[in-house]
């Protein structure tokens, strides 16, 4: 991060590409459009940019004050979404002689282009645009060679005739602004190189591609599937009474995912204290939605292991392959998490299936806490996590 004689140099430096400055404490979507610019290096400097609130843009400061408040909807810049894939932002509150400043700093992305509502915003000079088709390509080569997560790289022998051109279509209509899809005059694969589904380099569809619009992913990642059992009682030795193995595009794996999750939920008719009735579930449902799109986002697709997801007579346990990732440990999890498949991430959050990226085990514990169940139990090893929801006693 700046030092504080680094921030009064930034500040008188009227010429600097690297700097955004605004008065406006906010104006979300001009933030969030500078952030994405500077996410996206068009320059390729490989160096930070700097968003400044509280400076005009002559450089002198604007005497504002600088909240809590203000500093939480900065950091939650890299959480909510908006901008995709997720940006590599710190932010910080320096108190100068002439007022207060909040400094966001902006490291260049790994998986370029980076998008804010449908929209590639870049650094031109020292103002911010929205990226022609050219310079979205420019963006999508490089990421080729910055690739370092294994839904960006390229699936070889895999053609474009293996994805299902309706469900990208789905999908872009989601994902990209409208007015720039009724301006678009790209090729299909250019389309699907923009959003990283496609590597132009090797003319084949990245595996981020194949899982979510492929035709057959299970040919191209035989584990890509999920193992599902119901049991009669408590032990796995036991016949199950129904399985199943869910495989497909991930959104029709999700949908037959939160289907058959449904049907492990019974409610009981409760009376309270004071004489009222209301239906209690012995699981909430959006709890094990939760950890269930959980396990297909975060699982290592290069094993070929599947996702389980066994319901038992009294807890449902769900285990995917791949050990946590990154910087997330046994000691810091769920408070701390990493992405194993930012693409994936970006895309079931711009499908509805994430709403805010990094709460969705906290959401589901505290749900399962105010449904009145046992804090669900995790076991972690290198090569799986798996979470134990246990039924609400009546």
């Amino acid at each position: 991060m700046l030092t504080e004689v680094q921030l009064t140099a930034l500040l008188a430096d009227l010429e600097a590409d690297n700097v955004e400055r605004t008065q406006s404490t906010t104006d979300t979507a001009k933030f969030c459009q500078a952030v994405c610019a500077f996410a996206n290096d068009l320059p390729g400097r490989q160096q930070p940019g700097y968003l400044l609130i509280g400076v005009d843009d002559q450089g002198n400061l604007a005497g504002i004050q600088v909240t809590d408040e203000l500093l939480r909807n900065l950091g939650g810049i890299r959480a909510d979404g908006n901008v995709l894939p997720t940006p590599a932002i710190h932010v910080e509150k320096f108190s100068l002689a002439g007022g207060e400043v909040a400094v966001v700093e902006v490291l260049p992305s790994d998986l370029p282009p980076v998008i804010y509502k449908g929209r590639c915003w870049i650094r031109v000079g020292p103002r911010k645009a929205v990226a022609s088709p050219q310079e979205e390509k420019i963006l999508t080569e490089r990421r080729q060679a910055l690739a370092r997560s294994f839904d960006a790289l390229p699936c070889s022998g895999a053609g474009l005739d293996e994805l299902d051109a309706m469900l990208f279509e789905g999908y872009r209509r989601s994902a990209v602004n409208a007015e720039t899809i009724q301006e678009n005059q790209r090729s299909l694969e250019e389309q699907l190189a923009a959003l990283r589904f496609y590597s132009p380099k090797r003319s084949c569809p990245t595996f981020a591609g194949i899982l979510l619009f492929g035709r057959n992913p299970r040919f191209f990642l035989p584990g890509a599937y999920i193992q599902y059992l119901q049991l009669p009682a408590t032990e796995l030795t036991d016949t199950p009474v129904d399985q199943a193995e869910i495989s497909g595009d991930l959104v029709s794996v999700l949908r037959e995912l939160h289907a058959r999750s449904r049907l492990s939920i019974h409610t009981v008719l409760q009376s309270s204290d004071d004489f009222q009735e209301r239906l209690v579930p012995d699981y909430p449902e959006v709890a094990l939605r939760e950890f269930l799109t959980n396990a297909v986002l975060h699982r290592n697709y290069e094993s070929n292991a599947p996702i389980r997801f066994y319901a038992f007579s009294d807890r449902i346990e769900i285990q995917s392959p791949g050990g946590l990732h990154g910087e997330a440990s046994p000691e810091n999890f769920p408070r701390q998490n990493s992405y194993r498949n930012p693409i994936l991430a970006e895309a079931l959050k711009t499908l509805g299936y994430v709403n805010r990226f990094g709460y969705g085990v906290q959401r589901a514990q505290r749900m399962l806490k105010e449904n009145g169940n046992p804090e669900p139990e995790f076991v972690f090893d290198p090569h799986a996590v798996l979470v134990k929801v246990y039924r609400r006693q009546s």
